[in-house]
C-alpha cells in the first residue's frame, strides 16, 4: 500500500523545492497578526531544507479573498518570516505567472521566495492542471507542510504531486502521526467537545464520533440546532433549522449503541453580540428577544466534571461568542479545565479555537494543538484527507 514520505525519510538537498506552507494566521481588524502560530508551526520544515542547501518557493493563502485585494497579502508574513529568519532574504513575488522569471532563475540558496496570496489566483479554488503545472515548472520537487489545508482539493494541495516528486513535511508528520494515536489507541473515557457554529459540515463527523467516544459535548452555536431539535425556544440565536431533522435523528439513535450527548442546560443570553449587559438563563427560559452567546454556570460545572475524570479529550471549535470579553468565559474555562487536566491525552484543534487560547498560559499542558480544525476532525472522520492522499502517488 503506498504511504507519504516524508523530508526526514529522503536525502531532499540542493533543490528547488515547492513548498505548500500554512501562513493563514488570524488577522486583527487593522490586517496586522494576530497570532503568528502557524508561521512558527512551519519553520522546523522550513529550517530543516534550509540546511540542506534548498532554495524555497513558499506557496501559501491569507484568509479568503474573491478578488487581489492588497489588505490580505503576505506582506505581513513575509515580515513576520524576517523576524524568524533573519540570515535570509525574504521575497515577496507579487505575481508569478506574468512578472519576470529572473527572480527565480537567480535565486540564491540564502533567498526565499514567497507566493503572493495563492488565493488571489482563482484557478486555485477552481482545480485547474494547467494552473499546477505552472506552479510545478518553478521546482523540482513539491512538500506539503500544511496540514490545515490538507482537507481542500485546492490546486496547490493536490496539483503539484500530478506532476513533480513530493513528501510531506515534518509538522504534517507530527499532526497525521498523533491523531491517528488519538483514533487507534486512545484510553477512556474518551471526552469529546465540538463547539462552532454549524452543524452542517460537520454531522457526519458527530455520527462517528458517537460511536468512537464516551461523552461527546455539543456546544457553541451548533447546540442551537441540537436544543431546536429537542423542542426548545431560542429565541433570536442562530440556528440551522434546515438541519434540525438530521439533529433529531442522532438524538433518537438508541442510548446503548452511541456516547452519552451532553447538550446545555443554561446559557448567558444577551441583545446582540457586541451587547455590554447579559444573562443567565435555563435553556427553557430563553426570552424571544435574546440571543445565546455562552454556556451558562451549570452547563459548565457539568462539563468540568467530564472532564476532570477525562483520559482523553478532543475538543474543536469555541464553545462561545469569545470575541466578546463577556461570552469567552465558557471557552476558557474549558481550557483551562482541560490544562488542568494531568492524566488525561489532550488533542485540541481549530483556527478558531487557536485563535481563543494563543495567549493563554500552561499551552505545554495540552498533549498536542493541532494547526488544524476542518482537517482534524475530517481527518478522525475519514482517516485520510485529499492533500495525503496526492502525496501517495
Amino acid at each position: 500500500m503506498s504511504k507519504v514520505t516524508y523530508i526526514d525519510e529522503v536525502d531532499i538537498s540542493n533543490k528547488r523545492v515547492l513548498l505548500r506552507a500554512d501562513f493563514d494566521v488570524s488577522l486583527n481588524p487593522n490586517y496586522t497578526i494576530a497570532d503568528d502560530a502557524r508561521i512558527r508551526k512551519n519553520l522546523p520544515t522550513i529550517e530543516y531544507l534550509l540546511k540542506k542547501n534548498n532554495r524555497l518557493i513558499c506557496v501559501a493563502k491569507l484568509d479568503r479573498p474573491k478578488t487581489r485585494d492588497p489588505k490580505l497579502s503576505l506582506k505581513v508574513v513575509v515580515e513576520k518570516l524576517r523576524e524568524y529568519l533573519q540570515n535570509y532574504k525574504i521575497t515577496l513575488v507579487e505575481d508569478f505567472l506574468n512578472s519576470d522569471k529572473s527572480v527565480f532563475k537567480n535565486q540564491k540558496s540564502n533567498e526565499i521566495l514567497v507566493l503572493e496570496n495563492i488565493r488571489f489566483y482563482p484557478k486555485e479554488k477552481d482545480y485547474s492542471n494547467l494552473f499546477a503545472q505552472e506552479l510545478s515548472k518553478l521546482a523540482d520537487i513539491y512538500v506539503n507542510d500544511a496540514f490545515a489545508m490538507c482537507h481542500r482539493s485546492d490546486t496547490s494541495i493536490i496539483g503539484p504531486p500530478k506532476f513533480l516528486p513530493a513528501c510531506g513535511g515534518l509538522l504534517l508528520k507530527k499532526e497525521i502521526q498523533i491523531i491517528q494515536q488519538f483514533i487507534h489507541n486512545p484510553e477512556r473515557p474518551i471526552v469529546a467537545i465540538i463547539g462552532g457554529a454549524k452543524i452542517s459540515s460537520k454531522i457526519g463527523l458527530l455520527n462517528i464520533l458517537t460511536n468512537i467516544v464516551d461523552h461527546l459535548i455539543i456546544a457553541g452555536g451548533m447546540a442551537n440546532t441540537f436544543l431546536c431539535a429537542q423542542g426548545y425556544s431560542i429565541g433570536n440565536s442562530f440556528c440551522e433549522y434546515e438541519e434540525v431533522q438530521k439533529a433529531r435523528a442522532l438524538l433518537a439513535l438508541p442510548k446503548f449503541y452511541r456516547a452519552f450527548i451532553f447538550l446545555p442546560v443554561d446559557a448567558i443570553v444577551a441583545d446582540n453580540p457586541e451587547s455590554q449587559t447579559s444573562e443567565v438563563c435555563k435553556i427553557e427560559n430563553i426570552p424571544q428577544d435574546k440571543s445565546i452567546f455562552d454556556l451558562g454556570p451549570e452547563s459548565l460545572a457539568e462539563i468540568g466534571t467530564l472532564i476532570a475524570k477525562a483520559k482523553t479529550i478532543i475538543w474543536n471549535g469555541p464553545i462561545g461568542y469569545f470575541e466578546n470579553p463577556l461570552f469567552k468565559r465558557g471557552t476558557d474555562f474549558l481550557y483551562y479545565s482541560i490544562a488542568n487536566n494531568m492524566s488525561a491525552k489532550s488533542l485540541v484543534g481549530g483556527g478558531d479555537t487557536l485563535a481563543a487560547i494563543s495567549k493563554k498560559e500552561y499551552l505545554d499542558k495540552i498533549t498536542h494543538i493541532s494547526t488544524g480544525g476542518g482537517a482534524m476532525l475530517e481527518f478522525i472522520e475519514k482517516g485520510t484527507l485529499p492533500g495525503i492522499e496526492a502525496l501517495k502517488r
